[in-house]
């Protein structure tokens, strides 16, 4: 049976508490529980599940485009509330992965690819912010690295108007799956 694994893309408190300083807001707090709850069930299933987590040193060029967030070590790249206590509840699972990243799409630069692979996994589940951003350019990367995709549509926000779109981009470019 072919392995799956579910991509928790950048749900930090930068990204999504009320005071982040990129925050997606109430549309990213909203879909904790049901990230939550779906992470648990990857791990009870035996499949993996992977923090994906925007990593940034101090004077990141990055910050000439977006204000600084996910400082490496900071409050700001922790886990946002109940996924924080979560991770902290299941971080000796060896199937839970925490894998920092310095770009919006998860598998640029990273040995993701290559640990997914070497566990046997085949098709790629994302859920997490920003569903324009990260999460599209994410599934992109999985796509370009030879796996199936899948977007959980009760598991993706964003601060713009183009979620919708980018979910029917990621369907016609990538044949992504979109779980409702």
């Amino acid at each position: 049976m072919a392995k799956e694994a579910l991509l928790i893309v950048d749900m930090s408190n930068d990204f999504v508490a009320d005071d982040g300083t990129l925050t997606v807001g109430k549309p990213a707090q909203e879909i904790v529980p049901y990230i939550k709850d779906l992470a648990t069930k990857f791990l009870e299933g035996g499949e993996m599940v992977v923090v994906s987590m925007d990593a940034h040193q101090p004077n990141d060029p990055h910050f000439e485009l977006w204000p600084s967030h996910n400082v490496e070590g900071t409050k700001g790249q922790q886990l946002y509330g109940d996924l924080y206590d979560w991770f902290q509840n299941n971080k000796d699972n060896k199937n839970l992965i925490y894998s920092p990243k310095t770009n919006y799409n998860a598998f640029f630069k990273t040995d993701l690819a290559e640990t997914l692979k070497n566990s046997g996994v085949e098709k790629v589940h994302t859920v997490g912010v920003t569903t324009d951003i990260c999460d599209f350019l994410t599934v992109s990367g999985a796509d370009a690295e030879g796996f199936k995709t899948a977007i959980h549509k009760r598991g993706i926000a964003t601060f713009t108007d183009l979620g919708e779109t980018m979910v029917n981009h990621m369907m016609r470019c990538f044949h992504t799956e979109v779980i409702e």
